[in-house]
């Protein structure tokens, strides 16, 4: 087969960035934009065919033939995409969840509710089990919402353990990343070290994603290859159940003083918008719900340039 253009590595590229944007807000996933940009499945394909064997391959049939074989050109466009993104959007979400929360989570809610008709389409059947297993996974998504945060800790095997199951979040449609660094109470701390450049604890967080990544994405391709439709309904439940942590407006039930002097929300409820006097933004959040919905369909249509091929097997 041909192999991929440095204009296919591009696109690729850009869809990592969209990823890593989507991660660095918690309750959106970097997964639902995958899916929705045409990567998910060679992704998951990808990482799930990455075992010792490519060792063995690299020994007997050199460093080349290994790379094409575990499709590395792919995963570097990708990551590089993702980890560009983090490193650069994760402190404008930072600044605008602390500053500018509803008009944030307006242009974000839109664009989640756009993913579950498009996620959604992709079930070939709605029967009653695909309605049945979509109910649970919105039930499991919300409940999530619900879990009040923990607290946090330096310890090295807690940033392990941190990084493996936000990257399972991650590789979730509908089960954001950093809302799970949010719930283990890692999340500030984890964008502090990147904002820092706190290699040690990074490094961390980012072993356990490896480990946590390679055993998770194995799972994920065997639900695809042998129960696709069912893998895309309980995915459209996760995406369901996901909108009411991003809901725009919230009324705080409980803050907790920092060591700073600053208030951070431990606890809220989603409530219907303020008046219009009350709300001057309410047009504008309006507006970026619109653009977070439409954006899906630039997504969608980014998707249908297909980059080329290469020999990698995504059985």
């Amino acid at each position: 087969m041909e192999n991929r253009t440095l204009k296919d590595y591009a696109i690729i590229g850009l869809k990592g960035v969209a990823m890593g944007a989507a991660d660095s807000v918690p309750g959106v996933s970097g997964g639902t934009i995958a899916l929705i940009a045409g990567i998910y499945q060679e992704l998951i394909n990808t990482i799930g065919n990455i075992d010792t064997s490519i060792f063995t391959t690299w020994k007997e049939h050199g460093f080349q033939t290994m790379w094409k074989e575990m499709n590395g050109n792919f995963l570097i466009a990708l990551i590089g995409g993702i980890l560009l993104s983090l490193m650069t959007v994760m402190r404008l979400a930072s600044y605008l969840l602390e500053h500018q929360p509803i008009l944030i989570w307006s242009f974000f809610f839109g664009l989640v509710l756009a993913s579950i008709w498009f996620v959604g389409k992709k079930v070939e059947k709605w029967n009653f089990g695909t309605v049945a297993v979509f109910i649970i996974g919105a039930a499991v998504a919300y409940f999530l919402t619900t879990l009040p945060a923990a607290s946090a800790s330096d310890s090295w095997w807690y940033l392990l353990i941190c990084g493996s199951l936000a990257v399972c979040a991650m590789i979730l449609p509908g089960i954001s990343g950093a809302f799970i660094l949010v719930l283990l109470g890692a999340y500030e701390q984890i964008t502090k070290a990147a904002e820092e450049f706190v290699f040690w604890k990074l490094g961390l967080v980012a072993l356990g994603a490896i480990v946590g990544l390679l055993s998770f994405s194995k799972v994920l391709k065997w639900l695809f290859k042998h129960y696709e439709n069912i893998t895309l309904a309980v995915l459209t439940g996760f995406i369901t159940g996901s909108l009411a942590k991003i809901w725009p407006w919230k009324k705080v039930l409980e803050n907790k003083t920092l060591k700073d002097g600053s208030q951070k929300v431990i606890n809220d409820t989603p409530v219907l918008p303020s008046s219009f006097d009350g709300e001057p933004r309410l047009w504008a959040a309006i507006g970026l719900i619109l653009a977070g919905f439409l954006l899906i369909f630039g997504l969608e249509a980014l998707a249908n340039i297909k980059p080329k091929k290469n020999g990698t097997d995504q059985d």
